[in-house]
């Protein structure tokens, strides 16, 4: 399966062998993924998520942590989350090895872009899309720095492989031991023209954001989240607008119907008449699950994925919150 295949259906779903399970920190598991016949996988690039679908039907998205040039295997980390949802504990608690899971991807909505600096930042298991990147820019030559945070180093996933990529170039900051993060110091350090990456928990997130303008220029940060929140918008934008507003008209191009959404309900549920098996999970717009491509038509974005130039281009869109500023939308689905 090509990079070209899965591009033109991004709800497309096949079946990968889970090889082996490792105990990488205290609640923190990797699953390592493959294709049963030894098969190479698509490429992906740094930032990249695969979808798992798991035995309950669960979708859940988890970045990849493994090496972008293996093109034998997938590897993501799940920590395991009490107070989630459910899916990080069905993960930890199911006898995966040996067994086949669903899967969509790879697809990457926190791409590494091209600059003459990083400053990579990770709390907890944000460290996962930050590996990657860290080991892409170490390998271009590329001046990096990356600082990590959390709970204690027992919890903390990962250290053997970055220590690997130069101590010279991380911080390790337990909590137990150092306290928080010293955000002003980290960012008050970094050179001004640096690409600021930034992934883990909301309180990071937020706290990077509050300051990141004191240093650097708006369009510096990319940030990933693990969740929505009801006060986070972007572009003036709330990202929690699912449905309100006028009304539409969407066609499923490739299901043939042509269907009316109303003010009061919501494009995936509309489209969920004609496809009752769509797949997604947040339905906030920050896990990109319902991702559909835009054959027709102006969308109207509220999700927290599609950068500035994705939404300009309008070739696709989130449709758990998205809406059409068009009379009629026409969806590739």
């Amino acid at each position: 399966m090509t990079n070209a295949d899965l591009d033109a259906d991004l709800q497309r779903v096949y079946e990968l062998l889970v090889q082996q399970v490792t105990w990488e920190a205290e609640g923190v598991a990797s699953i390592r993924l493959v294709d049963a016949s030894g098969a190479e996988l698509p490429t992906w690039t740094p930032g990249a998520h695969l979808d798992l679908i798991l035995p309950s039907g669960k979708v859940r998205q988890y970045s990849l942590c493994g090496a972008p040039e293996d093109r034998t295997s997938y590897t993501v980390a799940v920590l395991r989350d009490q107070h989630g949802r459910g899916g990080s504990r069905e993960i930890h608690d199911t006898a995966l090895v040996g067994r086949m899971l669903s899967v969509r991807g790879p697809r990457n909505h926190f791409r590494l872009v091209d600059a003459p600096a990083y400053l990579f930042l990770a709390g907890g298991i944000g460290i996962t899309p930050i590996l990657a990147m860290a080991r892409e820019v170490s390998r271009r030559g590329v001046p990096w720095r990356l600082t990590y945070g959390g709970r204690g180093k027992t919890s903390m996933a990962f250290l053997d492989e970055l220590e690997q990529l130069g101590t010279g170039n991380i911080e390790i900051v337990p909590q137990d031991v150092q306290g928080m993060l010293d955000l002003d110091t980290v960012l008050g350090g970094a050179p001004s023209d640096s690409a600021i990456y930034c992934c883990g928990p909301e309180g990071l997130i937020r706290a990077t954001e509050e300051r990141v303008g004191e240093h650097f220029a708006p369009h510096a940060l990319h940030v990933e989240r693990f969740g929505a929140s009801s006060s986070i918008s972007r572009g003036g934008i709330s990202t929690q607008t699912e449905s309100g507003g006028e009304s539409f008209e969407v066609e499923l191009r490739r299901t043939g119907a042509v269907l009316t959404v109303p003010s009061d309900r919501t494009l995936i549920d509309v489209v969920r008449e004609a496809i009752p098996d769509f797949l997604s999970d947040c339905e906030e717009g920050f896990c990109g699950a319902c991702e559909a491509r835009v054959l027709e038509g102006e969308p109207e974005h509220h999700d927290l994925l599609l950068s500035d130039q994705e939404r300009e281009r309008g070739d696709r869109m989130m449709i758990c919150v998205g809406r059409s500023r068009s009379p009629r939308l026409v969806l590739d689905l």
